[in-house]
């Protein structure tokens, strides 16, 4: 059996939205109590494609690395770069040569986290108004605990 991606996913989700006190959407917007869309900032997170190495891909002790691609979205350039800071703080500053904010994961550990794009991108005309976002993209890679 190969690792799950879903728990990294959720983890991430979660770490997003604690250390950046801003909502976060999973591949959407994300949503207020009142089921509309959150107020500005926030954050969405997107799977992208994944990697794996060592053993066969149904080897349990093979690594894989997933890639995800977190975009914070405002209504001013300064509101992004603002949230883009907490989220690269989230996932790739580390203290005393360990990650600042730990990924606890059931049965796998997490070996090395990259930041592997980080610019802004286009301010974007949307139905309730104009809209800046700012895209990063992260390659966590976890071995099986």
């Amino acid at each position: 059996m190969s690792l799950p991606r879903l728990p990294l996913t959720r983890a991430l989700r979660s770490l997003l939205a604690e250390v950046t006190g801003r909502p976060c959407g999973l591949g959407v917007l994300p949503r207020a109590p009142n089921s509309g869309v959150a107020d500005f900032p926030y954050v969405i997170l997107d799977s992208l494609p994944g990697e794996f190495s060592g053993p066969g891909f149904a080897d349990w002790h093979a690594d894989a690395s997933w890639t995800y691609q977190v975009t914070s979205v405002g209504e001013r350039v300064d509101q992004v770069e603002w949230l883009a800071d907490r989220v690269r703080s989230a996932l790739v500053d580390r203290v005393d040569g360990r990650w600042k904010h730990v990924l606890t994961l059931p049965e796998m550990a997490v070996i090395d986290r990259e930041l592997s794009m980080d610019g802004s991108g286009d301010p974007v005309d949307g139905a309730a108004g104009d809209a800046v976002t700012y895209v990063q993209r992260f390659t966590i890679t976890v071995s099986p605990a």
